[in-house]
């Protein structure tokens, strides 16, 4: 498939350093290219001096806008033979759009996690229930799983999450792909230049700001774990790094408990080789964790919830501990921290679950036969989701009429 032309319409512009949206969305380029497509890269957002320099990786980048019609000149004038939709938000901005101008070219949806899900996990965490079906069936799930259903293939990032969709919602296996983070395997000679234990201190977390989940873990660090540790070790400081710190989040910085703000990280290796424990105390969230990949890569044994190990370590061993409650996540990281034999073990852990489970070139070709074979029996492939050809009907599209309303109002 070579000199295939790929549009990808980004809800931002890649940021890997602030986050793993951002690298993840860096890795699908990278495979598309692989691939033989030429790339277009288009957002309606705006950019920022994170924003990663595209044009280094020879992709074209576009500014489009919202509800305009100028976006159909463009698309039509470009003709993709594919498109990539960057979660699910976009698709549903642009995606008739796409339809309408270029019926022939696969649509493909890169969920980057599955939104509805997360959603329904806050929800739950906020009223103190345990998550059940009248959280899953909120209205962001129905939005998603619409879009899952406009499009040809949606890319999963995680097992739990194909499991939850295919069970739960009934979703065709045909309309997904599992594809995780994509990774460089690590190697033997990388291993031996980490700093070992007793070059390391303190604990450290890390996460954009802007994302709910994280904010509220640290949160929960504040209130409920920290304490818990720093009563067994007085002397120890947690790092907490991410981009875009508000307000709200500087203010729990505190030096003299050893709970300290650091802000936005140049270098995630750097700052995780410096840490001696990972901890990740997620309340809710969806997806895989960057933070957790992050602290692998670079020797960083973990202690993490259920719902940040979900979709990690299949049947691997873990990284470190896997813990809820305040004070068995205490203990736990207590010990990893003390404890030079068990360090190693679940540092140990982290370099095989990388090799085993997110090598890139376990995934790639696979990968790309899948494209190969949705592209080659598109019309059948569309002909057996007659769901989506129903979500594709003038009378479903709520969001393609509010656009033309918007559109010819802004004229």
């Amino acid at each position: 498939m070579a000199h295939s032309n790929l549009l990808i319409i980004g809800f931002v512009w890649p940021e890997p350093k602030s986050s793993a949206a951002g690298s993840r969305m860096l890795q699908l380029i990278k495979q598309f290219q692989n691939q033989g497509y030429q790339i277009t890269f288009a957002s309606a957002a705006k950019r920022s001096e994170k924003s990663f320099d595209l044009s280094k990786i020879e992709v074209e980048t576009k500014a489009i806008f919202l509800n305009d019609d100028s976006f159909d000149i463009f698309i039509s004038k470009l003709n993709p033979d594919a498109i990539l939709f960057d979660r699910f938000m976009t698709e549903e901005q642009y995606g008739w759009r796409v339809a309408e101008q270029c019926p022939d070219a696969i649509r493909i949806l890169d969920t980057e996690d599955f939104h509805g899900l997360r959603k329904a996990r806050e929800v739950a965490a906020k009223k103190n229930e345990t998550l059940g079906i009248e959280h899953l069936q909120n209205d962001v799930t129905k939005r998603e799983i619409a879009s899952i259903y406009r499009c040809d293939l949606s890319l999963i990032i995680s097992e739990a999450e194909m499991e939850i969709l295919t069970s739960q919602f009934k979703i065709d296996p045909s309309l997904l792909y599992y594809l995780p983070f994509l990774l460089d395997p690590i190697e033997e000679t990388q291993i031996a230049q980490l700093p070992n234990f007793e070059l390391r201190a303190d604990f450290v977390t890390i996460g954009n700001f802007l994302h709910a989940p994280n904010y509220d873990a640290v949160l929960h660090l504040k209130q409920s774990i920290w304490p818990l540790i720093r009563k067994e070790l007085p002397k120890a400081e947690l790092h907490i790094y991410g981009a875009y710190e508000s307000k709200k989040v500087s203010q729990l910085n505190n030096e003299h408990e050893g709970f300290l703000i650091k802000g936005f990280a140049q270098d995630v290796y750097t700052v995780m080789q410096k840490g001696k424990v990972c901890l990740a105390p997620l309340r809710f969230g969806a997806g895989l964790k960057g933070k957790l990949i992050d602290a692998m890569q670079n020797g960083t044994p973990c202690v993490m919830s259920q719902i940040a190990a979900e979709g990690m370590f299949g049947s691997c061993e873990v990284n470190g501990f896997v813990e809820n409650d305040p004070k068995r996540f205490a203990e736990k990281a207590v010990l990893l921290y003390n404890n030079l034999e068990v360090w190693n073990s679940k540092q140990q852990n982290g370099f095989e679950i990388l090799n085993e489970r997110f090598k890139k070139e376990d995934f790639s070709s696979d990968f790309e036969a899948r494209i190969k074979f949705v592209v080659k029996n598109l019309r059948t492939h569309r002909q057996n989701n007659f769901i989506g050809q129903l979500l594709m009907h003038h009378t479903l599209q709520s969001t393609k009429y509010m656009s033309k309303w918007i559109s010819a109002k802004n004229k």
